[in-house]
């Protein structure tokens, strides 16, 4: 089946526009191809039409009776814990990510853009410092400091150069 996500009586939408823009509500009836009545009770949305050209609809739908009072939604909505599982889903994230970046100043944009900055260098030097240390096959390669610091090594333990030298 092509769609998973059907207009119809206890499905969860977003409000895209107008002053209920970001806010859930749930579609309690269907007027006609083009409008819902949707309600909000948890969200401070009050029961209206609205169109659904305006509405996102979401995974998340709840069950009570056709055209319910919006105590009975009110209900299904809590019953169905509805708040935590919208808080951790996708979509949500990524709105409050949006909401949180729209709302910074601009000495919070510098403070990001300097330690986005420093996150870059430190994963170039590592990125760097791993390719010189890899050859084209993938296996590890010998520089030429890593011999000086074992023979280094090997002569402070007093190892077989050290005891030639004697």
């Amino acid at each position: 089946m092509p769609f998973e996500r059907f207009v119809q009586t206890g499905r969860i939408a977003k409000a895209s526009a107008g002053p209920l823009k970001g806010r859930l509500v749930a579609i309690v009836d269907v007027i006609d191809q083009n409008r819902v009545l949707v309600d909000g009770p948890l969200t401070g949305v009050p029961r209206q039409e609205y169109r659904l050209n305006n509405l996102h609809l979401t995974k998340y739908r709840i069950k009570f009776p056709y055209t319910a009072p919006t105590r009975i939604v009110r209900k299904a909505w809590t019953e169905s814990d509805l708040k935590a599982q919208w808080k951790v889903s996708p979509w949500s994230v990524k709105a409050q990510n949006i909401r949180k970046r729209s709302s910074l100043n601009d000495f919070d944009r510098f403070k990001l853009r300097y330690a986005k900055r420093q996150r870059n260098k430190l994963l170039t030097i590592a990125f760097n410092t791993l390719k010189k240390r890899t050859k084209a096959d993938g296996t590890p390669r010998v520089l030429k400091k890593d011999r000086r610091e074992r023979l280094r090594a090997e002569k402070a333990k007093g190892g077989k150069k050290a005891a030639a030298k004697k």
